[in-house]
């Protein structure tokens, strides 16, 4: 049996050897490329400018730092809802405006819910307004800044509220074998949102009008009969009405696949590079890299809804973080919002290992890339990708390998080279 107290100083641990951590990585990610913003590396001196690198620099320099206030926000957030009481001050005001029951415990989840979102406002908006627009990024106005807010918030709380509510009554209601139903159904409600997100999630926030370019439009036919793909249609975003950055992605499952091209790509890319970044795309589709990732995805969901299963029954799981269960009425949306807060201090070590997972996937999907179009086509769009989204060339290694999903630019284009 774990002593509350005992509890408490894992969770204090755990939280100053995560913050410690993070702090030192990205120290060690400002000092490299800092070092290495006075010239640009010898393999892209013919294809980047120094301007352009170390416009680069500068703007990885500047998330970096805008990073340090972030980790220190959440730091004291976790510690205002567990420790200092924050949690147990709203559940005892709820309980004495509502009584106990389903009302008061979803009325929790979703309070904590919105403050939570509202204390990460300010640096969000400091992000959107202040630092893309200082690197010429930002192409959002305030009111459609607010517009996504108030849309994100309602569509939360439209598909979230009742996943809340039905996992609180499985709690409630399901026997020992709760947290397996719960999983399930989580599953359920994540393929579903896969399912809903290209017709009526996406079209909420951004337009899609289908592709005109008819060359582009004749090579992606080619490749999508080369590769014997199949999709619900080829699709231009407007991403420019919010940012500069650009991409191209699959979303959806099975026939409702789309493939979304974002418009400010194809102002940058020629048709045949358009066609060697797609086929890239369709390399993870084709070596079922979503489908893996979905599945590793569920399976560490079961063990986690495992774990909260039994935590939840544990009186020094409540005590330790800093609330005081219940003895006569339910406590299951506090079990599942500390659980919530302690897990990411547990997983944090494992993200290198998903890092490199999507490190190696990246460079399947080139390989894939360069054998259906042509590698030198996929090299030069990688170059202007990296140095139209101010990409930095120089990070540090040990960053790399503890948080990047993509590999570094000179390691994939060596590759794509070989």
């Amino acid at each position: 049996m774990m002593n509350p107290l005992n509890f408490t100083l894992l969770f204090a641990v755990l939280l100053l050897v995560n913050l410690l951590l993070k702090l030192w990585l990205a120290n060690r990610q400002i000092r490299h490329v800092a070092s290495h913003r006075a010239q640009v590396p010898a393999d892209f001196a013919e294809s980047i400018s120094l301007p352009t690198h170390q416009k680069a620099a500068d703007y990885t320099l500047a998330k970096l730092r805008l990073g340090h206030w972030d980790l220190a926000l959440d730091a004291i957030v976790l510690l205002g809802w567990t420790l200092l009481g924050g949690l147990s001050l709203l559940d005892q005001w709820l309980l004495e405006l509502t009584g106990p029951g389903m009302l008061q415990q979803l009325l929790l989840v979703a309070g904590f819910m919105l403050i939570t979102g509202a204390l990460n406002l300010p640096i969000s908006y400091y992000q959107t307004f202040h630092l893309e627009q200082r690197f010429g990024f930002n192409h959002m106005t305030v009111g459609l800044w607010l517009s996504d807010l108030v849309k994100s918030t309602l569509v939360g709380a439209v598909l979230g509220l009742p996943l809340i509510w039905a996992v609180l009554q499985l709690m409630q209601s399901g026997g020992s074998l709760w947290w397996l139903w719960a999983w399930a159904l989580l599953v359920a409600y994540q393929l579903f949102v896969m399912w809903i997100a290209p017709n009526f999630i996406m079209p909420l926030f951004n337009k899609f009008q289908p592709l005109e370019d008819a060359e582009l439009k004749e090579r992606v036919n080619q490749l999508m009969q080369r590769t014997g793909f199949q999709s619900d249609g080829f699709f231009v975003m407007d991403g420019s009405r919010r940012s500069a950055h650009s991409n191209a992605f699959f979303t959806g499952l099975g026939k409702q696949k789309r493939v979304v091209f974002f418009d400010t790509l194809l102002k940058q890319l020629n048709p045949s590079e358009m066609e060697a970044v797609l086929a890239h795309e369709l390399g993870h589709a084709k070596l079922n890299h979503i489908p893996k990732s979905l599945l590793r995805s569920f399976m560490v969901t079961l063990l986690g809804m495992a774990a909260l299963g039994w935590l939840s029954t544990q009186v020094w799981f409540y005590q330790g973080l800093g609330v005081m269960p219940h003895a006569l009425s339910e406590n299951h949306a506090l079990a599942l919002l500390l659980f919530l807060q302690f897990v990411p201090l547990l997983t944090f070590i494992t993200t290198p290992l998903r890092a490199a997972r999507s490190r190696q996937h990246e460079f399947e999907a080139d390989a894939f890339a360069s054998e259906h179009a042509n590698a030198a086509d996929l090299r030069q769009a990688l170059i202007k990708l990296y140095q139209d989204n101010a990409s930095t060339l120089t990070p540090d290694p040990l960053y790399v390998a503890f948080y990047h999903s993509h590999p570094p630019a000179s390691q994939r284009l060596a590759k794509l080279a070989s």
